[in-house]
């Protein structure tokens, strides 16, 4: 833990969990969505349905859709910019088993037709946690570099990952593997120390066998999905 931990994010408030964590779940959606927003469909859960109107997490998760980032003065009006934006959405209240109490379930759709659906949590001062990506678990807070690489379920995949990684540097702070079955549809989640460079990102993506590579470092604000 270190003194921002403590103090708390630099935000418009009035919650670090109900207001800036749920902004950046926003954002982190719409990058992880790689295309504008255009459709949102957004399921509130626990004490993100019951108080979460009233602590402006509503207007939160939308500001974050739209790029705004927690300090931004123009969280409040959130729904008139999407307005403008040309961004229509929803919110509906749900139940979803065995998640934290302050749980986002986004079902977006970009201007091109991409469409994800992201199951994210606030965890107390700011921090989230993204719990899913299109229903696969994934659990990883995008506070450090962040490599998601969905693939066919084969051998072989992990080593390239690994080998790729050690070649350019870049030391593994966590790595979780998911598939839905054996021979199905795998994800690989490997957060890191350092940045990933971006060639080493475009050679994953030419490799037989990747279905999606998606690269999120939230320090420099970039993201890469194809």
């Amino acid at each position: 833990m270190n003194i921002f931990d403590i103090l708390g994010p630099v935000m418009v408030g009035p919650s670090s969990s109900h207001t800036a964590g749920a902004v950046k779940i926003g954002l982190v959606a719409a990058e992880l969505l790689k295309d504008r927003p255009v459709e949102a469909h957004i399921y509130l859960h626990g004490s993100f349905a019951s108080t979460g109107i009233g602590h402006g997490t509503d207007r939160a998760i939308i500001a974050g859709l739209l790029g705004l980032y927690p300090d931004d003065i123009r969280i409040p009006k959130s729904f008139e910019i999407a307005k403008k934006e040309h961004l229509s959405f929803s919110f509906e209240n749900t139940t979803i088993k065995d998640a934290h109490p302050n749980t986002a379930l986004l079902c977006l759709k970009g201007e091109s037709g991409r469409e994800i659906e992201i199951q994210a949590s606030s965890i107390g001062g700011g921090r989230i946690m993204i719990n899913k990506l299109d229903g696969i678990d994934v659990n990883f807070t995008s506070e450090k570099p962040t490599l998601i690489v969905h693939n066919i379920d084969q051998p072989g995949h992990v080593a390239e990952v690994t080998s790729m990684l050690s070649h350019k540097s870049v030391n593994i702070a966590t790595m979780q593997l998911y598939r839905d079955k054996r021979g199905g549809y795998a994800v690989m989640v490997v957060e890191t120390d350092q940045s990933i460079p971006m060639e080493a990102i475009h050679w994953l993506e030419h490799l037989e066998g990747i279905i999606k590579v998606t690269y999120i470092n939230t320090e420099d604000k970039e993201i890469r999905q194809d």
